[in-house]
């Protein structure tokens, strides 16, 4: 009975992340130069669990938050943060004319399904995150790249459930890469 029950509670344990989601991981990140800017781009792995799946099928827009951070090393002094930046995704879908809608800025995109509108948020190109003429040649760059679900810009019913909730909390811990430009590399 004890082997039994020992069974029963591992098993309900492993069922509790799926219920919720899991939170995802940076698979890549790419830093280029294209016509003097840095541009990353990035790819990541999440999926939403059943609780936030469900308020989007609903209406509830869901806003996406990717937070970068470029530091040179001085080995003198703290590091110096050359770029401190983000970009926020919101999906939304509209009950009206049946379509998700995943707006950037002031770019907003049409998209089938819910599936196809995560994949504009997994899957981040020609991010300009800062000119190129900004970092040195042949100096190595530390970077840090994580997406996180922003609940600070939902409606306070929300943020309040959001609180309360494990289901509202999809954070990637941080992927850090480093990079540098070489004296060689078309700016312009």
């Amino acid at each position: 009975m004890l082997r039994f029950l020992t069974a029963l509670t591992f098993c309900l344990l492993n069922l509790l992340p799926a219920a919720y989601g899991r939170d995802g991981q940076v698979v890549r990140i790419e830093p280029l130069v294209q016509q003097g800017q840095l541009l990353i781009d990035a790819d990541i792995d999440f999926t939403l669990g059943s609780e936030l799946h469900d308020a989007a099928q609903k209406g509830v827009p869901l806003y996406f938050t990717a937070d970068l951070e470029i530091l040179r090393p001085r080995w003198w002094w703290f590091d110096k943060t050359v770029v401190t930046t983000e970009q926020t995704w919101r999906i939304q879908f509209n009950a009206l004319t049946r379509q998700w809608r995943v707006s950037l800025d002031d770019l907003s995109l049409p998209a089938a399904t819910l599936d196809e509108a995560l994949d504009l948020v997994r899957h981040i190109r020609g991010w300009q995150v800062a000119p190129a003429d900004e970092f040195k040649p042949d100096i190595e760059y530390q970077g840090q790249l994580r997406l996180r679900l922003d609940t600070s810009r939902l409606a306070r019913p929300f943020q309040v459930d959001a609180i309360n909730s494990n289901a509202w909390s999809l954070t990637t811990p941080w992927k850090k890469f480093t990079f540098s430009l070489s004296a060689g590399t078309p700016r312009n």
